[in-house]
């Protein structure tokens, strides 16, 4: 649902982000005025937040593995197409968060033209070859570093490294035409689910600015046990995803404590022994600040539970 009212709009005065893109805020209204040239125009409402599952390498683009059901990927790549319509609005630029990439301070990536990166093995020959030639934005990026460095949190710029499968993967589904700008944040080595949350607190201002924040990771990641057929595994999948869906749908402050102790919910470390491919979430629940969570992706596959998730 859009508001196109410029001229209506066009005479507030109250600045949330002046920089070249013209951005400013309205009080009170959750809508953003964007001016290009002479033209003003207000898009729509504050943007939510996302967890999105990726699912397994470039497993969208290839014809199932030995031993993989047909269509086991068809509903996860129906969900990823969707996201357009389910934000209900075009993002200026995207902001993600993968479980592919950590370095020992969050970093930036800030290219005006990606590369890719095809960090995933064993794949077919053809799944090295896709392309995804998506632009960032140095503005978004900068943006980026400026809001986590207002709030006591040093991030490092990279210039060099492509998209990974946890970003271009996805997003050849999501915004197939690679028309959208896409800046990438690296995690922090530590995989601390608080610090991650702050980050995401700092980031929280680019909903407004028109920037759609989305981690990509898995809610569930336990590669050893997932083609396990033990009834103990599909059982910590099944009571992790249950816990994961209250923590969603509480209260933000309940919400943000939970995700915080996140190792302490049942099935936890069986579905996460290392947690990168959970933590994209935390990014994207400390954005949400106060903003419902809903659980937007629900599926088994060889009985192990993914969930997707949105804020907002």
């Amino acid at each position: 649902m859009e508001d196109r009212r410029g001229g209506e709009c066009a005479g507030y005065e109250y600045v949330l982000y002046a920089r070249s893109q013209g951005i400013y805020g309205l009080p009170d209204t959750g809508l953003i005025v964007v001016k290009t040239g002479n033209d003003t125009e207000v898009t729509t409402q504050r943007l939510p937040t996302l967890f999105i599952p990726h699912g397994g390498g470039p497993c969208f683009f290839m014809e199932p593995l030995p031993g993989f059901p047909p269509g086991l990927w068809d509903n996860l790549a129906a969900y990823l197409r969707g996201i357009p319509a389910a934000i209900g609005q075009r993002p200026r630029a995207v902001l993600v968060i993968s479980g592919h990439w950590e370095c020992a301070v969050p970093t930036v990536l800030m290219a005006e033209q990606h590369t890719l990166l095809f960090d995933y093995y064993g794949f077919p020959d053809h799944t090295y070859r896709l392309t995804y030639p998506a632009h960032g934005s140095i503005s978004v990026s900068a943006r980026v570093r400026e809001l986590l460095g207002q709030a006591g949190i040093y991030a490092d710029a990279e210039h060099q490294r492509g998209l990974d499968h946890g970003v271009f993967v996805p997003f050849k589904l999501i915004y197939p035409d690679a028309d959208v700008p896409i800046v990438q944040l690296s995690l922090k080595h530590n995989l601390d689910a608080a610090e991650h949350m702050a980050i995401g607190h700092a980031l929280r201002p680019l909903r407004d600015e028109g920037v759609l924040v989305v981690g990509s990771g898995n809610s569930y990641h336990n590669l050893r046990e997932f083609f396990s057929t033990k009834a103990t595994a599909s059982e910590a999948s099944e009571q992790f995803d249950a816990w994961l869906g209250a923590a969603i749908r509480a209260s933000s402050a309940e919400r943000e404590r939970l995700l915080s102790g996140w190792t302490k919910a049942p099935g936890a470390l069986d579905c996460h022994p290392r947690s990168e491919h959970l933590i994209p979430l935390m990014v994207a629940a400390g954005a949400a600040g106060k903003d419902a969570g809903k659980i937007t992706y629900h599926e088994q596959m060889f009985g192990k539970t993914f969930s997707g998730v949105q804020f907002g």
